[in-house]
């Protein structure tokens, strides 16, 4: 099974009011899992991670032997977790540690999409700050 992954985070501030909005779609395009989750008070950077953790945790519960391919547009987060940029704020480390636990045994792929492209996924994670 093939699975594409769609998350984006935000926060109104930095930090600020945040929310992720996550989708994950089958090889036909299905929707097999969509969320909307409000975060309280977190950087936009913390809430792109929460975004990751919700779908690889979904992923792991529900769909373990996949192939994933995980497009976001956050370029921080696609290249933290290529291993091209370092770690190195704090409240990010954690964050990624967990991110990278839930990718373990998995055949995940990290694109880097224009925001354009990440449009419903970005409409969920305002959908879930409008919840504040």
């Amino acid at each position: 099974m093939k699975l594409k992954v769609f998350t984006d985070g935000g926060a109104r501030g930095n930090p600020g009011i945040a929310g992720y909005g996550v989708y994950i779609e089958d090889e036909n395009n299905n929707i097999l899992f969509e969320e909307a989750k409000f975060l309280g008070v977190k950087t936009n950077n913390e809430a792109e991670y929460l975004g990751l953790i919700g779908a690889l945790d979904w992923i792991n519960r529900n769909a373990k032997e996949a192939e994933i391919e995980v497009n976001s547009d956050s370029q921080l987060l696609v290249r933290q977790m290529q291993g091209k940029y370092k770690v190195k704020a704090n409240n990010l480390k954690k964050l990624w540690l967990i991110a990278q636990d839930l990718c373990i045994n998995k055949k995940i792929i990290f694109k880097e999409i224009r925001r354009e492209y990440n449009f419903k996924s970005d409409a969920l994670a305002n959908k879930a700050m409008d919840k504040k």
